[in-house]
């Protein structure tokens, strides 16, 4: 039986992937609850939606076998199952506590599968009006949820608490949901005061995996998963300490894979930081640590070949910051050299191009493709772009808002 669940790389044909439309949930967040919700501002639901929309019409046109899952339809089908939705329950009123959950719990347990992820993902429902948390809006970044790694699974813990009933909700689908099954025993968690969030986490190789330092992810965080990742088949982690900045809260909002041996890169945070780099081996069953000058010489020791960093932004440092800060190093590879990404990074893509990357704008697209098919094969080098002037005040790009558990083996 093929698998259901398994990455090996970045950029392998995309076979399956989990993403959330944004809904009600992002109506909820207001001026005076964004900054503890983690939103530089207000987002307006509707046009979100039709740009997230965009995004997933871009991907099943490029990809016409695709697997795209909702994730609150993955909510649903596991809470259909009463061991679920009461494993769900006692996690919330065990790290609600301040909320006092306790007495209402047999409320939350009465509630159907529908209702309880309409709770979980906007803190009420009309079925239990007594009952009110904050909602979860950040849920859009499904990126941040878990990290697919080979044939195992790195479930996050998120660093803020505006971000933890996500971690809840996806530790009960993994330990739940059939989508994980044989997976599921293979699943990686780090507990206590730790955490470390699927953005910092990119898989280079079967051998391979970088995590970043960042401010959502722990020094002690990161080190339990690699040791965990080493003792599960993978042969080196390499560790890139970056800014703990807002602009920069994961490794993917400053670096991602584009194709094998192409790179978008944020130049500050990356090209032009030095002896930011340890890597991580595992022999006779110790760690062995040694600092990398930089993550370039790093990944062209570990890969055996060149490997080119293209500049977010270009070579303006004023352009670079805005479209940093746009997610302009946030692309999302649907198969080795054609990827995703917001259009207003416009100096990033001119850069690409003189990389030899064709730019198609998503309508283009769509509208090229409305009544033939895509060979994606055959595309070359590629990207196409989609609005993206609302999601984008969320702080995440393509790669953010996508959780893929199934491309082909590279």
């Amino acid at each position: 039986m093929s698998q259901s669940v398994y990455l090996n790389s970045e950029v392998g044909l995309l076979q399956g992937v989990i993403t959330h439309t944004p809904g009600p949930e992002v109506s909820l967040v207001s001026p005076e609850t964004k900054d503890d919700l983690l939103f530089d501002d207000i987002i307006f639901e509707e046009d979100a939606r039709i740009e997230h929309i965009e995004m997933l019409d871009i991907m099943r046109t490029a990809l016409p076998d695709i697997s795209i899952i909702e994730i609150r339809d993955l909510f649903i089908e596991t809470f259909s199952k009463p061991e679920a939705r009461e494993y769900f329950i006692n996690s919330l009123i065990r790290h609600y506590s301040r909320e006092n959950l306790s007495p209402v719990k047999d409320g939350l347990l009465a509630l159907n599968e529908h209702e309880l992820a309409d709770f979980a993902i906007c803190g009420q429902t009309e079925s239990l009006p007594s009952v009110g948390l904050l909602p979860s809006p950040n849920l859009l970044f499904t990126r941040d949820l878990a990290a697919v790694v080979g044939n195992a699974i790195v479930v996050s813990k998120a660093a803020k608490r505006a971000r933890l009933r996500e971690s809840l909700l996806m530790d009960t689908v993994v330990t739940f949901h059939p989508l994980y099954k044989d997976i599921k025993d293979r699943a990686i968690f780090v507990s206590g005061e730790d955490s470390i969030e699927g953005g910092d986490i990119l898989v280079v190789s079967e051998d391979l995996v970088l995590i970043g330092m960042s401010e959502r992810t722990s020094f002690s965080g990161l080190m339990r998963a690699a040791e965990k990742l080493m003792s599960k088949g993978i042969k080196q982690v390499l560790i890139i300490d970056i800014p703990k900045k807002r602009s920069t809260m994961h490794l993917d909002t400053i670096f991602t894979f584009c194709n094998t041996n192409e790179c978008v890169v944020f130049p500050p945070a990356i090209s032009e930081r030095t002896n930011n780099v340890v890597s991580l081996r595992k022999s006779n069953g110790h760690i062995i640590t040694e600092l990398k000058p930089s993550l370039k010489a790093a990944l062209e020791e570990s890969l055996g070949h060149e490997i080119i960093f293209i500049n977010c932004g270009g070579d303006d440092k004023t352009a670079q910051q805005r479209e940093q800060w746009s997610d302009g190093a946030n692309t999302f590879a649907l198969a080795p050299g054609v990827v995703i990404g917001y259009e207003r990074n416009v100096h990033t893509f001119r850069e690409m191009e003189k990389h030899g990357y064709t730019i198609i704008s998503g309508k283009s697209f769509l509208q090229t493709y409305k009544n033939k098919r895509f060979d994606i094969s055959k595309a070359g080098k590629m990207v196409i772009t989609f609005e993206g002037h609302e999601l984008c005040r969320g702080r995440g790009g393509a790669r953010c808002m996508t959780q893929p558990f199934l491309r082909t083996k590279l």
